[in-house]
C-alpha cells in the first residue's frame, strides 16, 4: 500500500486532559537540575544511599535465588507475599496496631498504594480534604482522578479541627489525607488531641480517612502518637499506608496499604489492572531479609545519623537565611520547614542558589490553594553534617 500523503493526513488524537491539567512534578524538575555531583542538595526526600543495609539485602536476593528460584521469578497472586504481608502485620501489632496478613495489600511503593486508592474510591468532581502544604505526588494523584481538592488550614503542628469540621459541613468531602507523622512537607507532627478531633470529624459525617506513614520510623525523639486507625470508631473507614523506601531500600518499590475489606478488595482489583502484582522476587527477598536480620538495629543506626544530620542543620540555618526567618525543629523524618522573610520568592531564588552549587525545594508547589511564596524545604538526610555546613555557607552567599 502507498502511505497516506502527509498533507492529508488527520491529526493524532489529543492526550487526555487531565494530563495538561496535572503537570509534571516540580520535585523531580529540580532533582534532575541538581544532579551534578558538585552541587550539595536539600532538595530530595531521599535516604542516605551509604547507609543501606546493602549487604543484608544482597543475601537475602541470594537465598531467594538459591532456594526458590522458579517460584520467586514467576508471576505471584495480587494481594503479595504471604511471608513478606505476616512480616508487615506483625511490625504493625508490636508498634500498637493489631494487623492480620489478610488485611494488607502489598504495593509498588506507596505512592501506588496512594494511587489506587483514589482509582477505588474517587469519582470526577468529589471533594478531596489535605493538609495545607501537602504532599506533590498526592496532590497529582487526586488531579488524575479528577477530585476537587481543597486544602485544610494548619497550625505547627497539623490540621486545624475546627476548620477541618466547618470544611466537612460545608464541602461534604468523600476522603481526607493526612500525613500526621513527620509530614512531608514541614515535618511537624499532629499530636494525639487533633488526631482525635479528626477522628471525631470522620465518624461523625462518614468520611474516609487515608493516612500516609513512609517516616514514622524515623523518630529521633518523643513518643509515637497513635495511628488514625487506632481509634474504634473509624476502623471502618480508615486507611494505613506504609512503605520500606525510606527504611530498607526505595529501588525494591514496595508498600502496602491496610485498609477495610470492601475497599481493600476494591484496591486488589485496582491494581491487577495496573500491574497485576508487585515483584515476586523483590517481595520475596524484603521479606527473607525480615526474617534473617535485624531492621530494628538498623533503624537504630539510621535514625541516630539522621538526628546528628538534622541537628547539623539546624546549627547552620541561623546564618544561611536571612534575618526574620524561620523554621521547625522536627522530631523525626527528613524535612525542615522553613519561612524566609516578607518579600522573598524562594522559587525565585532557587536559580541563583543552582548557581552557587547548593539546591532546596520551594514550597510553593505543595500547596493546594494559594502558596506561601516565601517557604521552602530542606532535607538533611543525604549528606554528612560537614557537607550540609558547607552548603548552608553556599546557601548563605546565595541568599545574600
Amino acid at each position: 500500500m502507498n502511505p497516506v500523503p502527509l498533507a492529508t493526513r488527520a491529526p493524532v488524537p489529543p492526550l487526555a486532559g487531565r494530563v495538561a491539567a496535572v503537570g509534571a512534578s516540580p520535585v523531580r524538575e529540580i532533582l534532575a537540575l541538581t544532579a551534578r555531583p558538585e552541587v550539595i542538595s536539600f532538595a530530595g526526600g531521599l535516604p542516605a544511599p551509604e547507609l543501606f543495609d546493602d549487604a543484608a539485602i544482597r543475601a537475602a536476593y541470594d537465598r531467594v535465588l538459591a532456594e526458590a528460584p522458579r517460584k520467586v521469578l514467576q508471576y505471584a497472586t495480587t494481594e503479595g507475599d504471604p511471608a513478606l504481608r505476616a512480616a508487615v502485620a506483625g511490625r504493625l501489632g508490636r508498634r500498637g496496631l493489631p494487623t492480620e496478613p489478610d488485611d494488607l495489600l502489598i504495593t509498588a511503593g506507596s505512592q501506588q498504594a496512594l494511587a489506587i486508592l483514589a482509582t477505588a474510591l474517587l469519582e470526577p468532581g468529589d471533594v478531596v480534604l489535605v493538609e495545607d502544604p501537602t504532599y506533590l505526588a498526592a496532590l497529582q494523584c487526586f488531579g488524575f482522578a479528577g477530585a476537587r481538592v481543597l486544602p485544610v488550614p494548619c497550625d505547627a503542628d497539623g490540621v486545624d479541627p475546627a476548620a477541618l469540621e466547618r470544611l466537612i459541613v460545608a464541602e461534604r468531602p468523600k476522603l481526607l489525607y493526612l500525613i500526621p507523622t513527620f509530614h512531608n512537607p514541614t515535618g511537624r507532627t499532629m499530636p494525639a488531641k487533633q488526631r482525635r478531633a479528626v477522628a471525631d470529624s470522620a465518624a461523625r459525617h462518614g468520611i474516609w480517612l487515608v493516612e500516609d506513614d513512609p517516616y514514622g520510623e524515623l523518630r529521633f525523639e518523643g513518643e509515637p502518637a497513635p495511628w488514625l486507625a487506632s481509634f474504634p470508631d473509624v476502623e471502618d473507614r480508615a486507611v494505613l499506608l506504609g512503605s520500606f523506601s525510606k527504611i530498607m531500600a526505595p529501588g525494591m518499590r514496595l508498600g502496602w496499604l491496610r485498609a477495610p475489606a470492601a475497599l481493600r478488595r476494591a484496591c486488589v482489583i485496582a491494581k491487577q489492572a495496573a500491574d497485576l502484582h508487585s515483584s515476586t522476587v523483590d517481595q520475596a527477598a524484603a521479606a527473607r531479609y525480615l526474617a534473617d536480620s535485624d531492621l530494628d538495629a538498623h533503624l537504630a543506626r539510621v535514625r541516630a545519623a539522621y538526628r546528628e544530620r538534622r541537628d547539623a542543620l539546624l546549627a547552620g540555618l541561623p546564618a544561611a537565611l536571612p534575618a526574620g526567618s524561620t523554621w521547625n525543629r522536627p522530631t523525626g523524618g527528613m524535612f525542615v520547614w522553613a519561612r524566609l522573610p516578607a518579600g522573598h520568592d524562594a522559587t525565585a531564588l532557587l536559580r541563583t542558589a543552582i548557581d552557587h552549587d547548593v539546591a532546596y525545594v520551594p514550597g510553593a508547589p505543595f500547596y493546594a490553594g494559594p502558596a506561601d511564596p516565601t517557604t521552602l524545604r530542606l532535607s538533611f538526610t543525604t549528606h554528612t553534617p560537614d557537607e550540609i555546613a558547607e552548603g548552608l555557607r553556599r546557601l548563605g552567599r546565595a541568599l545574600r
